[in-house]
């Protein structure tokens, strides 16, 4: 039976609006089974950045503490901001053998010195190449052999150098084989799925902060997601980025987070 791991985090996200991160994922669990998921008791206060170019730092600090400490296999983390994957990774007892398929509109590869905003889920997937700010940084990050980007079509321009040197699937080019072949090529025995629902196109997703025209459609998504699960076994998953402005919004697109859900659960 899959376990959920709800972290409604809102410290790494550059959104005006942050705090709607936090309705995304009680919306969320409320449609999950009770007895299989725990909900993290996450800070409410933004945080310090601590001298670093990471806002609101000393939550992210405690947030990472809390994931890796209620963190066990099988396990799939609903956000959130994107960098509850980063802290999810870290939980992991070794990463020596696994993949990232990593599904986003953004491509999350900031540095400190390039992020336009500060924002830790800029910099998430840039982290899990073991880069970034070294509090936060997994050590030893994934190797860029084994990361495949999804969906990517908003990108910053200190990202376009690093994102060149990642397998990358454009979002109109996203079917099963082919996803499925790009993780397989990674040499990896499992795989981290992580989805941030801004991928999907606004056209099927309303509640995200930032929505970025020509995604993904739910169905290929989920049946590319599928394909590669009957390639390798997962490691874990994330579904983040969920900010429905109302109650309302939650309710259209619940159908969609939880085909999500299902496909990787």
């Amino acid at each position: 039976m899959t376990r959920f791991l709800i972290a409604p985090q809102w410290q790494g996200s550059p959104a005006a609006r942050a705090m709607l991160l936090v309705d995304g994922a009680t919306a969320i669990t409320g449609d999950l089974p009770r007895k299989n998921t725990i909900a993290l008791d996450v800070p409410l206060e933004a945080g310090e950045s601590l001298g670093t170019g990471v806002h609101r730092l000393s939550s992210l600090l405690r947030v990472r503490d809390l994931v890796r400490d209620a963190w066990q296999p099988g396990t799939v983390v609903v956000g959130g901001d994107c960098s509850v994957s980063v802290f999810a990774l870290s939980a992991l007892r070794t990463l020596d053998d696994v993949a990232v398929l990593w599904c986003d509109a953004h491509p999350d590869l900031n540095d400190p010195g390039s992020s336009p905003s500060g924002a830790f889920s800029g910099m998430a997937l840039r982290a899990i190449l073991g880069e970034g700010e070294p509090r936060l940084a997994l050590s030893p990050g994934i190797p860029r052999s084994r990361v495949v980007v999804l969906g990517a079509r908003n990108v910053d321009p200190g990202e376009s150098d690093e994102l060149s040197q990642l397998s990358t699937i454009p979002p109109l080019q996203v079917e099963p084989d082919a996803v499925a072949a790009a993780v397989r090529a990674t040499g990896a025995a499992r795989v981290w799925v992580h989805i941030d629902v801004d991928v999907l196109d606004p056209a099927e997703f309303e509640g995200v902060s930032s929505p970025s025209p020509f995604g993904v459609t739910t169905a290929a998504l989920t049946t590319a997601i599928k394909a590669v699960r009957s390639e390798l076994p997962l490691a874990g998953a994330t579904i983040a980025g969920f900010a429905p402005r109302s109650p309302a919004d939650a309710v259209h697109d619940m159908g969609t987070v939880l085909r999500l859900i299902g496909a990787v659960a």
